[in-house]
């Protein structure tokens, strides 16, 4: 049984420890962060400015996108549950902002307070999913920001990308938790076929986001405009930065941002604000019923979900949510490459004791059915009646040729002639020919 390796360990546990994660990421430089204070007011350089949601971040809250989270999560709360989301005048929610021990600034002004009712009001119902489903993911987030020296309050940008849905795609093709487009996922070294997306890897794009936000941060030198390039791309910042002026000021190239994207950094200390005061809010986190620790073994095999969940007796449904990279449910492992396997943990004995029963189940229909090789059949002249029983007639129709009419009954031309004693090729509309079967 020396075709997998088992104990990669990658404990996703719900508390404020962060995951042991079974990869291994080397370092780029690590980034320096600015210090600069966390408490001011911002007023955007075109005063007046309505600041629109990006669509994405509507779309992932959308109730009917939120079928995923509904499956993941009980609605017994953890906490004491009001249907009144306490408004606070503007004084507070500053307060409140100036108090986080963040790194990145987190300013007020009236943009950052219509999100803040986005969350807090608006869409209550998908911000307590939320609150829920992080406990799965956060102790992630915090691991990779921690091991690259980068701002722990990083981890709320999956928020505003994708609401916590590991299979969100977007109207422009970006997929994940972290929202990678394909050619950004794949010069991250995510791998992306018909069989695998990395993108849905929620390990894997966490730690190519860190790097890909990590670079950003190394040309701009400031976390807001990284996140405005996260979300328009580095092309569009350009821009905004050369119509300021040259200015590098988030806020003061506001007005020169794409319309979505001057939503995106209110939005993003918006869920910041939501996530960190929730209970000011009386908001309160749903259970998830995902597993609370998870293990990881790396399969040297071609292994079919079915197979798994039919011998090991885990729901289908389970194994889909916490692997949510394989697309069509194949672990596609050879012998010189191997995939993880991630499993809840009370599963991972029964499937270390039953590994050469689950790769033997239903092997040829789920796995074994493609063919390494065919053998292509050489052209054969073919073979034409040459008309020893039955005979029919045919009636010429306008453009048919005695090569037309001897394919269409399988007989050669020759034959056709002989049979109805024809010298030349010609055919007359309407004439009678002899046909022999």
């Amino acid at each position: 049984m020396n075709i997998y390796k088992a104990a990669l360990f990658s404990l996703l546990v719900f508390s404020s420890v962060s995951a042991q994660s079974s990869y291994t990421y080397r370092s780029r430089n690590t980034a320096q962060a600015s210090t600069t204070d966390s408490a001011r007011t911002v007023t955007p350089s075109v005063v007046g400015q309505a600041a629109t949601a990006p669509a994405d971040v509507l779309e992932m809250l959308d109730e009917n996108l939120h079928k995923w989270a509904r499956e993941k999560a009980k609605y017994e709360t953890v906490c004491r549950h009001a249907d009144d989301p306490n408004i606070a005048p503007d004084s507070v929610y500053k307060d409140r902002l100036k108090s986080l021990p963040w790194i990145m600034e987190m300013p007020y002004n009236s943009i950052v307070r219509g999100f803040i009712d986005l969350y807090t009001v608006r869409k209550r119902r998908q911000m307590e999913y939320m609150l829920g489903i992080s406990k799965y993911y956060f102790p992630i987030f915090e691991e990779a920001l921690s091991q690259k020296g980068m701002p722990l309050e990083l981890k709320y940008l999956p928020v505003i990308e994708s609401a916590f849905n590991p299979t969100a795609v977007s109207s422009a093709g970006a997929a994940g938790l972290w929202q990678f487009i394909v050619p950004t996922g794949r010069a991250y070294g995510l791998e992306i076929n018909s069989l695998v997306d990395e993108r849905l890897d929620p390990i894997k794009s966490t730690y190519a986001a860190t790097e890909y936000l990590n670079d950003l941060y190394k040309i701009y030198g400031d976390w807001h405009i990284v996140i405005a390039a996260y979300n328009c791309g580095p092309g569009n910042v350009r821009k905004a930065i050369s119509r300021s002026g040259g200015k590098t000021d988030y806020w003061a190239m506001y007005p020169y941002l794409p319309a979505e994207t001057r939503g995106y950094v209110p939005v993003f200390i918006a869920a910041n604000y939501a996530f960190e005061f929730a209970s000011q809010h009386n908001l309160c986190a749903l259970i998830p019923t995902l597993p609370a620790i998870t293990d990881t073994i790396e399969l040297y095999e071609r292994v079919h979900f079915q197979q798994i969940a039919s011998v090991i007796n885990i729901p289908y449904e389970e194994l889909k949510a916490i692997n949510p990279q394989y697309r069509q449910d194949i672990i596609p492992g050879t012998p010189d490459k191997s995939y993880p396997l991630r499993l809840p943990m009370k599963y991972i004995d029964p499937f270390l004791a039953r590994y050469d029963t689950i790769v033997a189940y239903r092997a040829s229909e789920l796995v074994n059915n493609r063919r390494d090789e065919v053998e292509a059949t050489r052209h054969i002249k073919p073979t034409y009646n040459s008309g020893s029983g039955a005979v029919r007639y045919h009636t010429v129709k306008r453009g048919q040729t005695l090569s037309t009419i001897a394919a269409r009954y399988g007989v050669s031309v020759s034959n056709l002639k002989k049979w109805n004693g024809i010298s030349g090729s010609k055919l007359r509309t309407g004439q009678k020919l002899k046909i022999r079967k």
